[in-house]
């Protein structure tokens, strides 16, 4: 499986995909915002994208979908539940589906709502197993709930199906915020050395040459993996003072999502 990590540069700092066979050529896009960029990479590397999939509907990660479309004939895969956001979806896709780009490659369809309700996430079953995170899971960090989530369901898709992935998957999201999301987790945890090792690691890159994790590191830097830490909940006691002496992890990842909201 050949991954390119496509660094948009602009506002929103978006990472776009190819995931290509190695054998055929075939690639899929994922979340093609720059579809140009995309186009010329997938040429310049001897690709023929013959599918996009969109994470979620949210313009940002189905903006560049018509015009990747015009230049390739793609097919266009998203939740299944998406077609009221997403116009022109060819195939909806529900948690345990298969998408098989060329010979080679499977990428199972996770059903992850929290960042909206129709999100999809991919985990890549290969010997080099990754996921492809989009808003849900970012490095070092959770996707916001604002525009179409909620937060519960966020935890729940934390707690149920990420944490239980293989913790040598690496981790390709849908945005680089990875700086300010580790300044967030040593603020709540300021003797975090793993997360303060990363940052120093990651100020001297920008979003095109970061560094990508894996489900394994994000354990021992990611705060919203890191729910039942004395530290983390000590510090979140200083912001909430009615937090139980003991509480559950739930309580813990929506105080936590409540502060990053604001931080």
């Amino acid at each position: 499986m050949i991954v390119e990590r496509i660094w948009v540069g602009n506002r929103l700092r978006n990472y776009n995909y190819l995931i290509a066979c190695a054998e055929t050529g075939e690639a899929l896009a994922v979340d093609p915002l720059d579809h140009e960029r995309c186009h010329d990479l997938a040429r310049a590397r001897g690709f023929e994208i013959t599918q996009i999939l969109n994470t979620h509907e949210h313009g940002d990660h189905t903006g560049g979908n018509r015009g990747l479309i015009a230049a390739t004939g793609a097919k266009l895969i998203a939740h299944a539940s998406g077609g009221r956001f997403i116009d022109g979806i060819d195939r909806g896709v529900r948690a345990g589906d298969v998408i098989r780009v060329g010979r080679t490659i499977e990428l199972e369809c996770l059903d992850t709502p929290g960042h909206t309700l129709c999100h999809v996430c991919l985990l890549a079953h290969a010997p080099e197993p990754a996921l492809f995170s989009g808003d849900t899971l970012f490095n070092a960090g959770a996707g916001n709930c604002h525009n179409g989530g909620h937060p519960e369901l966020l935890f729940e898709t934390f707690t149920q199906q990420l944490h239980r992935l293989d913790e040598n998957a690496k981790l390709y999201p849908g945005h680089d915020y990875l700086a300010t999301n580790l300044g967030f987790t040593l603020d709540r945890e300021p003797q975090n050395a793993a997360a303060a090792a990363l940052l120093a690691e990651v100020r001297e890159h920008d979003g095109a040459t970061a560094p990508v994790t894996t489900l394994g590191q994000e354990k021992a830097i990611n705060t919203f993996f890191r729910l039942r830490e004395p530290s983390v909940i000590d510090r979140l006691r200083e912001s909430f003072g009615d937090l139980p002496a003991e509480p559950d992890d739930k309580a813990v990842f929506l105080r936590l999502r409540e502060l990053r909201n604001r931080w």
